[in-house]
């Protein structure tokens, strides 16, 4: 996958989750195709821990692919969402 295809899923996966995500995020595109990214890589790895698929690591764009990386930006979001919870002093 070259690097503007992995920055444009990194986008609409980003997008995707953080409009599935209920909360306040107040982050730009720049933050936004990051959580994508790292998303299609935690995404990734979760199918093949889980499914022991090795075809993840073709660089094919695929819509298991993408789901895969909604799900993983979904996962790195909620994680952020627990750690910037802001506690009162």
């Amino acid at each position: 996958m070259g690097i503007f295809s992995m920055i444009v899923v990194g986008l609409v996966a980003g997008l995707i989750a953080r409009a599935i995500m209920p909360g306040k995020d107040s982050m730009g595109w720049m933050l936004t195709i990051g959580l994508g990214v790292v998303g299609s890589f935690v995404g990734g790895f979760l199918i093949n821990v889980i499914f022991h698929d090795n075809s993840v690591n073709t660089s094919d764009l695929q819509p298991t692919g993408i789901i895969g990386s909604v799900v993983g930006a979904l996962i790195v979001l909620g994680v952020y969402h627990l750690v910037d919870r802001r506690q009162p002093v």
